[in-house]
């Protein structure tokens, strides 16, 4: 037995990985815009077990994992270019107020969304036509 073989077969005896696989795929098909407890109802198992499996597997949360993807998305729709309507963004993004949205973005980057734009146009500017132009950056 290869092993390839011999991972193949470990990882279809993984405890809860076909749950774990749906659920994530969910939470990044919805960019992570969903209800953790409507998961664990739709997937018949308790947000408890549901947070095990995925805390073993993935090593974060199914919570964790879709405020990562919500955030992503949120900072990926930012146009640094122009004026952002923080409001919107933080609503297309499945924030359910701005507060929360704020709150996210410095849990995250450890900026406020204006100083986070102020540091990436500057960035931009600085850097005219760089390939970190494509999404989301560090902050100095």
């Amino acid at each position: 037995m290869s092993l390839e073989d011999e991972l193949m077969r470990r990882l279809r005896e993984t405890a809860g990985l076909r749950l774990v696989r749906h659920t994530s795929g969910v939470i990044a098909a919805a960019m992570g815009a969903v209800v953790i407890g409507d998961l664990s109802v739709a997937t018949g198992v308790s947000s408890t077990h549901l947070a095990q499996r995925f805390k073993e597997l993935v090593g974060v949360t199914p919570k964790r994992l879709a405020r990562t993807y919500r955030f992503a998305a949120a900072v990926r729709a930012i146009d640094p270019a122009g004026p952002v309507d923080w409001v919107d963004l933080a609503g297309r993004a499945g924030y359910f107020d701005q507060a929360h949205f704020g709150h996210e973005f410095r849990t995250f980057t450890g900026l406020t969304p204006t100083r986070y734009v102020e540091v990436r146009r500057r960035f931009l500017r600085e850097h005219p036509g760089h390939a970190l132009d494509v999404g989301p950056l560090p902050a100095d």
